[in-house]
């Protein structure tokens, strides 16, 4: 062989292997709401950014709100760990009876109305009872929204006895646990559906948060929005933001660090801030619109407490059915929600 052969074929080895080092990845990410709402406003969109600004550009991110890619949003996670789409945004609540751990920290007043406390307590809890359950995917973040919200077509709730009959919208068994509690007939809905059930007169109302509130027109289609007193949630929704796992083992080592170094922990809580933020503009925009803003009395509050310590016993002895340690999963889930209130100061909210 020549030296110029030689030379050539050094070339393209070193070429090749270059090349293979500076490996560029696209990857589809799939969510279910409007791409004005907080999560992919102020979570998904600067946290694209963040990666593929600390990949140098080789990890190129595109998004697709309102399941554009197919699919509804239950079977979002399924979509995930099948590879239809390399991450998403997944509710776990969406498939009763699929994730039951993470049920715990949707029980009833059991998060601050902090999404930045609650997602940064909804990771402990991942960490420490739902790897299993997710083992078929890889995890980027486990967070929570801000408080949960009455909304209601005509007057605000002010009694509990305002619940009885009132068909009402909601998103996990714990939250159509606790409306049945208090007389309503609750509907099970994703939240793509809950718009059009209202226009049609399929639900009087039903509870979201604040943040969601303008991007389903909630302004239009309720005329009152009423939150419970106090610093706990009156519900609370669990999400993961997780990848397919060979779509993520398939990425270099160098690309896997930039992944992981924006997952975890830190990337929860900004998820988490990301629904506070929403919480303030969607309030905002409610009160602008006309619509009555309420809040219950301490007294009609401790009364939905009560309703649900209930639910929350009851939910205990169907876990222990199950085969699990129920009241050990509610005193883990308080034990991360305490965790992160001392460590933000023990400030209330």
């Amino acid at each position: 062989m020549t030296f110029l052969k030689i030379a050539a074929l050094t070339a393209l080895v070193g070429l090749t292997a270059t090349a293979s080092v500076a490996q560029d990845v696209t990857l589809r990410f799939q969510h279910f709401v409007s791409p004005n709402s907080a999560n992919p406003k102020y979570f998904l969109d600067p946290w694209v950014e963040k990666v593929e600004a600390e990949s140098n550009g080789r990890i190129k991110i595109e998004i697709f709100p309102f399941m554009q890619l197919g699919g509804k949003a239950p079977a979002q996670y399924d979509m995930i760990k099948d590879g239809v789409i390399d991450a998403g945004w997944v509710i776990p609540s969406y498939e009763p009876g699929r994730f039951p751990e993470a049920e715990a920290l949707e029980l009833p007043f059991m998060v601050t109305k902090s999404a930045e406390e609650a997602s940064r307590a909804a990771w402990m809890f991942t960490q420490q009872h739902l790897l299993d359950d997710f083992s078929d995917v890889h995890l980027i973040a486990a967070h929570m929204h801000g408080p949960g919200i009455i909304h209601k077509i005509d007057d605000a709730i002010v009694d509990l006895s305002d619940f009885r009959g009132l068909k009402l919208r909601g998103p996990s068994r714990p939250a159509t646990l606790l409306l049945d509690k208090l007389g309503a007939e609750p509907i099970g809905l994703p939240v793509p559906q809950f718009p059009e059930a209202l226009s049609r007169g399929v639900v009087d109302g039903g509870v979201i948060t604040w943040e969601m509130s303008p991007s389903l027109k909630l302004d239009e289609l309720t005329d009152s929005h009423t939150d419970v007193a106090g610093d706990k949630s009156l519900y609370n929704l669990y999400f993961i933001w997780a990848m397919n796992k060979e779509s993520y083992d398939s990425l270099p080592e160098d690309l896997k660090a930039v992944i992981d170094a924006n997952s975890g922990l830190e990337t929860s809580a900004m998820a988490g801030r990301a629904h506070d933020t929403g919480d303030r503009e969607g309030r905002i925009q409610m009160e602008d619109s006309g619509n009555e803003i309420a809040t219950l009395s301490a007294e009609q509050t401790a009364r939905i407490v009560a309703l649900g310590d209930e639910v929350t016993q009851e939910w205990i002895a169907d876990m222990n059915k199950r085969g699990f340690d129920g009241a050990a999963l509610v005193e883990d889930a308080k034990a991360a929600v305490e965790a992160t209130r001392m460590a933000d100061g023990g400030s209330e909210r």
